[in-house]
């Protein structure tokens, strides 16, 4: 349970409330059911995978992104992570403090910051992601393999629709 109310009784609660109105149930199911499933996917990792390694969810994102597609710019990594760049600012000081990346300027264009991971970054997410991965797929189990591509797919259509 996420919050105060199981998923039963908070949609009951909407029925009872909402049931004169004439609405997409299906799709404020679908919608309100994600938000749910993100917030709760984020706090299990966070609770358990990232608690481990001393990350947040916030921190995990920004080596994610550094790793996959370093060197990158800062607003890039805002960009990707959907986080604002002041929120970037505190995550990359402390992970630089850390040990696990670097920040230095764009040769290219002084006004750019480009961010890197250190080789104990790069360890970090070789050692780390596959701990994740195995989570994921603990997360995932309720899903039959063969309905793993179309729910993706389903996230992936939700994706490039609010793009």
């Amino acid at each position: 349970m996420a919050g105060q109310h199981t998923l039963a009784e908070t949609e009951g609660a909407v029925a009872a409330r909402l049931g004169g109105l004439e609405l997409d149930y299906e799709a404020m199911a679908v919608t309100s059911n994600l938000f749910r499933a993100a917030n709760a996917v984020r706090n299990h990792l966070e609770r358990t995978v990232l608690a481990n390694a001393d990350l947040t969810w916030t921190a995990f994102v920004v080596l994610w992104v550094a790793w996959i597609w370093e060197p990158i710019e800062t607003r890039a990594i805002a960009a990707e992570g959907g986080f604002s760049k002041a929120t970037l600012s505190g995550v990359l000081t402390t992970l630089e403090g850390r040990g696990f990346l670097t920040r230095e300027r764009s040769p290219a264009d002084g006004r750019l910051v480009l961010v890197s991971l250190t080789p104990s970054g790069r360890r970090l997410m070789k050692k780390l992601f596959p701990e994740f991965n195995q989570e994921e797929r603990n997360i995932t189990r309720h899903i039959t393999a063969a309905g793993l591509p179309q729910t993706a797919q389903s996230l992936r259509d939700l994706i490039r629709a609010t793009e």
